[in-house]
């Protein structure tokens, strides 16, 4: 954003203003700092070394730290690359006008929504910002204020360097940069002499204008590219895309104790997981809740939406071994911490075949205690399990087995998370006293894999661990959040120069989407001077009321 430092008199010639140039952290053109009422203002004066100096003032409602030191290196930078600057923000006027002309008509789209004129489902805010408006959890942790506070500088620091590169382009010095806070909003400014501005040509006006929005869609392009890009440029360090990572496993969460830091998650139910996000999916289907839209079910078309019992064919000379249910307190347990297995038919139908008559009591007859890490080693069985699994087969046990599935409480569900630890001491040892060429995969290496059973609720499970799809070549310590670390960066970045570039581009009083229809209004040859003032504050007043009640809608449908 930018602040005329000096007297302000429209190019309309109608009055003159006082104004500062306006800030990229949103809170637009500020009054200057000049006490006009008792208010006690501070105002101290810090000086460098060199002759640079830099300035501190506050007031009750506002206070900033004024720069000085870039003012020349801003302007050298400008001067010396002039030509190309000049190519460079005249491309970025022609996106800052098409985006107004965006906004303009998604604001429209939001007043209509209000007024019921339209009906529509479609969110501006989830297209826009990648965040639906439906925001059930707003605890922000001190990690997610850094990655803001990060994402924020780097903005707010490409927008107002776009605007100080773009004026020193056209032979205009910045006469300060500062960081403000307004209230409670901070920001950053560059301040010019307004009577400089006012010199150039009009054009040449409109490229510093729209360099701050340029710079900010520039921005989000470098983000998505990089994220896009991301799997290549770290492939010589990490895999991705292999399997998800365990980065953390909170105290909460119940697969605590089970998986930990530096695990990769293999499968779950013999089904292979590749991603965080098919982690997520593939316990919600397996839950019974359909997810539409994701790649597991359109790349699997033999996953049903129902899902019945999940057995394993065991050896009959180890179920006449097994342990006898215990009754205590009229609850049937099983000592040891086994776990309790009652017959189940392979297929619907046999159960009817093979038993005739009650089969609720049949099965009543049939449980038995085993040991269920022994258990999940067996052959699967049963209706439950997905096609993938069984491969169809309607009963893959042989004579000398039974189909059993274990019994849990209503409500709870039954998975088997296959897991590996490649970075594990006894892991790598192991590997080391084999030949590379006899490696095969995490799941096959002796100490590297192991699997578990969870038993209860899949909707908490998904999000109860801390997933990543990058994992490291070599074993090593912090690197192992670095991809995580930097996608947050990148993606927090992306949607906050988003949010600069449309909030600067509304058509509302105090950020450059006024300076903009200000100069661009100029270009009009069928107004008067007097007509397109007006016609300025006509736009002006509409889009700040417009934006104030799609900005009401957005916080009702979060908050409320």
């Amino acid at each position: 954003m930018i602040m005329g430092g000096g007297r302000r008199s429209r190019r309309f010639g109608i009055g003159r203003t006082e104004r500062h140039a306006d800030g990229g952290g949103g809170a637009g053109l500020l009054p200057l700092v000049r006490p006009t009422s008792p208010t006690p203002t501070i105002h101290r004066r810090l000086r460098n070394g060199g002759g640079n100096s830099t300035t501190a003032s506050c007031s009750c409602w506002y206070c900033d730290f004024k720069i000085y030191a870039l003012n020349e290196p801003l302007l050298r930078l400008g001067r010396r690359y002039s030509r190309y600057f000049r190519v460079w923000f005249s491309i970025g006027v022609g996106f800052a006008l098409a985006s107004l002309l965006g906004i303009a008509l998604g604001l429209l789209y939001e007043l209509a929504r209000s007024l019921h004129v339209l009906q529509c489902k479609v969110e501006l805010s989830s297209l826009l910002f990648g965040f639906s408006p439906m925001v059930s959890d707003m605890t922000i942790s001190l990690a997610d204020a850094g990655y803001i506070f990060l994402s924020t500088l780097i903005s707010v620091s490409g927008h107002e360097f776009g605007h100080a590169v773009a004026a020193a382009s056209e032979g205009i010095q910045a006469e300060y940069v500062a960081i403000f806070v307004a209230v409670l909003f901070p920001g950053a400014l560059v301040a010019f002499d307004y009577e400089l501005l006012q010199a150039v040509p009009k054009f040449s006006a409109l490229r510093i204008y729209c360099a701050g929005i340029w710079h900010n869609a520039v921005i989000c392009a470098i983000c998505g590219l990089t994220l896009l890009l991301l799997p290549w440029i770290l492939w010589p360090i990490f895999i991705h895309g292999e399997n998800p990572m365990v980065l953390d496993v909170p105290n909460s969460s119940p697969l605590y104790g089970y998986l930990s830091p530096h695990d990769v998650i293999l499968s779950v139910d013999g089904i292979p997981i590749h991603s965080p996000q098919e982690w997520s999916d593939l316990t919600v289907l397996i839950d019974g809740v359909a997810f539409p839209d994701s790649n597991y079910t359109k790349n699997n078309k033999d996953v049903g939406e129902g899902f019945g019992e999940k057995g394993y064919c065991v050896p009959n000379v180890l179920i006449e071994g097994s342990e006898e249910i215990q009754l205590v307190d009229n609850i049937s347990t099983c000592p040891y911490d086994f776990s309790s297995f009652t017959w189940t038919p392979c297929s619907e139908t046999s159960l009817l075949d093979d038993h005739p008559g009650d089969g609720a009591a049949t099965r009543r007859d049939h449980a038995y205690c085993l040991n269920s890490q022994e258990i999940v080693k067996l052959k699967k069985c049963g209706t439950g399990w997905l096609k993938a699994v069984t491969n169809g087969s309607s009963c893959i046990c042989s004579e000398d087995e039974s189909c059993l599935a274990p019994i849990h409480d209503p409500g709870s569900t039954w998975i088997e998370i296959t897991y590996a630890s490649p970075y594990s001491q006894e892991c790598l040892q192991s590997i080391r006293k084999l030949e590379p060429s006899s490696w095969t995969s995490l799941s096959t290496e002796p100490n590297c894999s192991g699997s578990f059973v969870y038993v209860g609720d899949l909707i908490s499970l998904a999000n109860s661990v801390w997933l990543t799809a990058y994992r490291p070549r070599w074993a090593f310590g912090f690197g192992t959040y670095f991809p995580c670390v930097l996608e947050k960066i990148l993606t927090c970045t992306f949607h906050v120069s988003l949010m600069l570039a449309i909030v600067n581009g509304l058509p509302v009083f105090l950020l450059d989407g006024e300076s903009i229809l200000e100069a661009g209004l100029c270009y009009s040859g069928l107004l008067s001077l007097r007509q397109r003032e007006r016609v300025l504050r006509l736009i002006l007043w509409t889009g700040t009321v417009m934006s104030i009640i799609a900005l009401l809608r957005m916080v009702d449908r979060a908050f409320l």
